[in-house]
């Protein structure tokens, strides 16, 4: 990838993105990028004579937006999950399925098998697909390693993803995903050793940038979340919270206790974990992919969230079992289509709501003088047609981490 240094000209701004900058609709806007940081944005025909002489970059009336930001996914796992899909077909619930020895377990088990290399080689061509939608900052969680040399081989391979592509990665321990098979019967073990060994262990090697646990009743209880909460807050390190997918636990409201970056799934939220999200700054994040995919009938509270005035983030939760999505502009069709946000809701559910879900409110999500240069310049005529259509790859040109993609 090559410097996006320069003056960039030819550009319409995308009305309700996180951009700091006012123009009339119809001016032509200009970014000027210097040492992979944006310098100035303003309109085109007002560029400083300090810029004016900079090697210039034509974006031939492309639409720009800030880079997109996948914040929750599963992409590094081993083998795939296609059965399942056609057992749910045939009427098994999620549930059942996991019962049967599927679900999560079955990961575990393909993802145990593989080796480093052999996981990174099945997760590049994934994050591939997702970087070529416009994608420039990606959570990427454990958690179908269960036991701490397959964590840390996970998280191993998340971080020489980012640096291989030359994209954010944020690493989410989740060793609390599911009950490994030798542990059955004794979730209180598990949970001490991912407590007491497993999350010290990998944050002393640098592989941990949040924590998370799938509180649920196929998972693990509200006490149990609550003590890796405990030894993640004192390891100083941030919490989020697989919350409400399934049933009402109560889980949003204990992670906003822990100040949660982000609680995910809530398609059973209550008022008042609506009420201490809001009151914490919790982002809600938004799973389209999973509820289409269980063909859910639960919608999130949308409109709750929105009078609440709780920032809504959206996501591909892209996992081999009930998310196996590769496309983020997809899932904010489906986040406008299932959960009728707005095409401007869902814009900045996958920008600004999206960083600040990773803590990345300072450097993603938003076009902001003295911000690295993360955007993508569109073939759109407005943003309404990121949303609109299906399939198609609509980035003409990708700024990430200050360089060309």
């Amino acid at each position: 990838m090559k410097s996006a240094d320069g003056l960039w000209t030819g550009l319409r701004l995308a009305p309700g993105s996180a951009i700091d900058a006012s123009l009339p609709e119809s001016a032509r806007a200009a970014i000027v990028v210097e040492q992979g940081l944006i310098r100035w944005i303003g309109d085109a025909a007002s560029v400083p004579a300090g810029h004016a002489g900079l090697p210039r970059h034509d974006g031939g009336d492309a639409l720009v937006t800030p880079g997109l930001v996948d914040c929750h996914t599963h992409l590094v796992y081993g083998g795939q999950r296609a059965n399942e899909f056609a057992m749910r077909l045939a009427g098994a619930s999620y549930e059942e399925v996991a019962r049967a020895g599927g679900g999560i377990v079955s990961s575990v088990r393909a993802t145990r098998e593989a080796d480093e290399d052999a996981l990174y080689a099945q997760a590049a061509p994934r994050l591939e697909q997702l970087l070529a939608d416009g994608v420039c900052a990606i959570e990427i969680k454990s958690g179908y390693g269960l036991a701490l040399e397959h964590e840390r081989k996970q998280l191993r391979v998340a971080r020489r993803l980012g640096e291989a592509y030359g994209v954010t990665v944020r690493t989410t321990f989740l060793g609390a995903h599911a009950l490994p098979p030798e542990y059955a019967g004794r979730s209180g073990d598990y949970i001490e050793l991912v407590c007491n060994e497993m999350m010290p262990a990998l944050a002393a090697e640098g592989l941990v940038d949040a924590v998370d646990v799938f509180c649920e009743r196929i998972a693990f209880t509200l006490a149990e979340t609550e003590r890796v909460f405990q030894a993640a807050q004192a390891l100083g390190l941030p919490v989020k919270l697989h919350a409400e997918q399934l049933s009402d636990m109560g889980g949003a409201a204990l992670a906003a206790r822990y100040g949660a970056l982000s609680c995910d799934h809530i398609e059973h939220l209550s008022a008042e974990g609506i009420a201490a999200m809001r009151a914490a700054g919790t982002v809600a994040v938004l799973l389209p992919g999973a509820y289409y995919t269980l063909r859910d009938k639960q919608l999130p509270p949308i409109q709750a969230l929105r009078a609440a005035g709780v920032p809504m983030a959206v996501s591909t939760d892209h996992n081999p079992g009930t998310s196996p999505a590769l496309s983020l502009l997809l899932m904010m069709n489906m986040a406008c289509t299932l959960f009728r946000l707005t095409v401007p809701e869902a814009l900045a559910g996958v920008t600004v709501h999206a960083a600040r879900a990773l803590g990345l409110q300072q450097t993603h999500g938003a076009i902001a003088v003295g911000m690295p240069a993360n955007f993508v310049l569109w073939d759109a005529r407005d943003a309404a047609e990121l949303a609109y259509w299906f399939g198609r790859r609509a980035a003409k040109r990708i700024v990430r981490q200050g360089r060309i993609a």
